[in-house]
């Protein structure tokens, strides 16, 4: 949108919206920024974040406001929405309409280690290469351009027995030094180091580094391992500190919501506050778990055997999932409240699998697609099913997902690589498995298994 077509800061463009979110009527700015986004005449609303704050009030059935920020050309829009539902329609305001230039990275490594480098690289707050000098291209013969925009595992494969590397240094918001790292399109090993980049309002914007080949090393030493554990205690601290305190108040403050202290809100709102409250206890749950990781990784590593129903944590697992289904448009099919499949293992991290696994099946299921939870008994085994209709896993892949940071494809939106593994370190500590079954174009089917009872 042109400086010409930006409409003033106290301007109000109106929309309205049908059942599916389809234009009805709507003022030219927010016409236009839809057609800008790829909408046609026919089409859904195309302005994503505006559309979210429409579906939120059509199930919630109140209105809702929120700030939003619109991709539009080479800049950002500052937009404030407000959607009202009124009898089957959403009624759209759009105000503020500040233009803001969007966050660009320069080409300057950091001050520290520039010197002897190889090339330099920048990546986004999304660990996606934006900058890759063209050293890169001249003494190395990587393909520059069709790098830019990739996750950064598309060059560098980090040593996980390091930290992880670039997830550690966000995770830490610290920068890293001579770190072991292989560069991925010729195998070649190197060391890496990095400083963190901050945007304008002193958020988060990335990373600025510099990469050095290694020319000689002992060819008996592994590339990058050290004496430390497989998982520092500086990783799952910087976990603990990035996630806990934030999760802390989405609880606290759900949970305010819920109670209604500051007057009565529509019962579906406070369910929902609900929902959120619970979900923000588990994921607390989760990072404890994280921290713990560096434990379960000990071969010695077990957990409890005691008495437990597959079937009731199976319902609760799709119980909890129950709002991140309804966002997605998916069903999740669980099993019968009569049925039973009794096991032994430990309840909380038997909860702690089967989320993973039907997180991962809303993840990738299509819009108005099922997800499927079974209970079935398989001679000394208890066993759980999570069946999708998404895409399906190559056979070639179906190994590699249950390794540590490994994902089939790292260019899609998704976790960071660990669930999977954890949860079959999980399955085995409780002297169970957890597999998978699945072909391209035909969905997947994870079991989860425990000694039967």
């Amino acid at each position: 949108m042109t400086a010409m077509d930006m409409p003033g800061e106290s301007m109000v463009a109106r929309a309205i919206l049908d059942g599916a979110d389809r234009i009805l009527s709507a003022d030219p700015p927010i016409e236009l920024l839809h057609l800008r986004a790829g909408g046609g005449e026919t089409d859904s609303l195309a302005i994503a974040p505006i559309a979210k704050v429409a579906r939120l009030a059509r199930r919630l059935g109140i209105a809702v406001s929120r700030r939003v920020v619109v991709a539009d050309g080479e800049g950002d829009l500052d937009l404030w929405v407000q959607a009202r539902p009124e009898t089957g329609q959403i009624r759209l305001s759009v105000s503020g309409w500040r233009d803001r230039r969007a966050w660009r990275p320069g080409a300057t490594p950091p001050d520290y280690a520039a010197a002897g480098a190889d090339f330099r690289w920048e990546a986004d707050a999304a660990l996606r290469l934006t900058y890759l000098s063209p050293q890169a291209g001249e003494r190395l013969g990587l393909d520059v351009a069709a790098l830019l925009g990739q996750p950064l595992s598309a060059l560098f494969a980090f040593d996980p027995a390091n930290g992880g590397g670039a997830v550690t240094a966000l995770a830490d918001l610290a920068p890293f030094d001579g770190r072991g790292a292989r560069l991925r399109p010729i195998d070649m090993p190197i060391r890496l180091s990095a400083a963190i980049r901050h945007d304008g309002m002193g958020g988060i914007a990335g990373l600025s580094g510099v990469a050095c080949r290694i020319d000689e090393r002992d060819p008996d030493e592994p590339l990058g391992l050290t004496d430390a554990p497989p998982l520092t205690e500086n990783f799952t601290a910087g976990l603990d500190r990035a996630l806990r305190t934030p999760l802390a108040r989405i609880v606290a403050n759900a949970d305010s919501i819920a109670a209604q202290g500051d007057g009565p809100i529509a019962p579906q709102y406070a369910d929902y506050a609900t929902d959120i409250a619970h979900a923000g206890r588990h994921l607390l749950g989760l990072v404890d778990n994280l921290v713990e990781l560096q434990a379960i990784e000990q071969p010695d590593f077990t957990l409890a055997a005691t008495p437990l129903d597959l079937a009731d944590v199976a319902r609760r697992a799709c119980g909890l999932l129950g709002v991140r289904a309804d966002h997605a448009g998916v069903t999740i099919r669980k099993p019968a409240l009569g049925e039973v499949m009794p096991a032994t293992g430990d309840f909380g991290r038997s909860l702690q699998i089967l989320i993973n696994l039907i997180g991962n099946a809303l993840r990738y299921s299509p819009r108005g697609s099922a997800v499927t939870v079974t209970v079935e008994r398989d001679g000394q085994w208890g066993q759980v099913r999570v069946t999708d209709q998404g895409k399906g896993i190559a056979p070639e892949d179906q190994g590699r997902i249950f390794e540590k940071f490994e994902r089939v494809d790292p260019t899609e939106p998704g976790g960071n690589g660990l669930g999977l593994y954890i949860a079959r370190r999980l399955a085995r500590a409780m002297g169970g498995e957890l597999s998978v079954e699945s072909a391209p174009g035909e969905g997947a089917s994870f079991l989860f298994q425990l000694p039967h009872r």
